[in-house]
């Protein structure tokens, strides 16, 4: 009986690790578990490309948004987050940008395009625009955690290091960076206001470490530059 019992879990194991295998993950590792998130993060990888809100920007997204709801012990879905983190910049995108409207609310209006299409529980669609409509640090965040995990792990991927590459890649081709010295002035403003946006302690722990980095940087490249002039 021991030997039958020992062959049955050695059979389920193999199964386990055989479909753990046959998994598919995203760049960062994030296990795409279900048939609609394979389709939505293939659907971004083709169609959301970009340096600073690209499909690498909605993996630091959704990772670090699972992180905060952990470390504050917030309860969130994951189906709305995921949803959420990789399509919330859909309405910087052509087709899908409207001159002069804001991109959050263009974003919802052309979610279901991609979502429809998939087996995405259509219940959680509302709560997914819920939550790309809060995600810009300057949009109004309602109580609810999907929301506000999102919102802080869009904030502070404009702070630190990565904020500064982000920024900097954007240089002549955003307002935010029309050259390299507004890209400073962008940075320098980013590093003082958007840390008293951020939601939960988790993300002000964080944003503090960033912070420093920031500024950190920015000083060097003055002190490398005759204090900003020669950029």
């Amino acid at each position: 009986m021991n030997i039958r019992k020992s062959i049955l879990v050695a059979i389920v194991l193999s199964l386990c690790n055989a479909f753990a295998l046959a998994q598919p993950i995203s760049k960062s590792g994030i296990a795409l578990d279900a048939a609609w998130k394979v389709a939505v993060y293939e659907f971004a990888k083709e169609n959301l490309a970009h340096t600073a809100w690209g499909v690498e920007h909605y993996e630091r997204n959704y990772l670090l948004g699972l992180e905060l709801a952990k470390v504050d012990s917030l309860q969130i879905d994951d189906d709305v987050l995921f949803a959420a983190a990789f399509l919330h910049d859909m309405g910087v995108f052509e087709p899908y940008v409207v001159a002069d409207a804001e991109h959050s609310q263009t974003a919802t209006e052309n979610i279901e395009s991609v979502l429809n299409t998939t087996d995405f529980p259509i219940r959680k669609i509302a709560d997914v625009k819920t939550a790309i409509l809060a995600h810009m640090f300057y949009a109004e965040v309602p109580d609810n955690n999907t929301a506000i995990v999102l919102h802080d792990a869009d904030t502070l991927d404009f702070l630190g290091i990565i904020g500064v590459t982000r920024i900097l890649s954007l240089s002549t081709r955003h307002p935010w960076a029309s050259d390299l010295q507004t890209a400073v002035v962008t940075l320098e403003s980013f590093s003082e206001q958007l840390p008293a946006s951020l939601k939960t302690q988790a993300a002000k722990t964080i944003a503090q470490t960033r912070v420093v980095e920031m500024r950190s940087f920015l000083e060097t490249l003055k002190k490398q530059s005759n204090q900003g002039v020669s950029l």
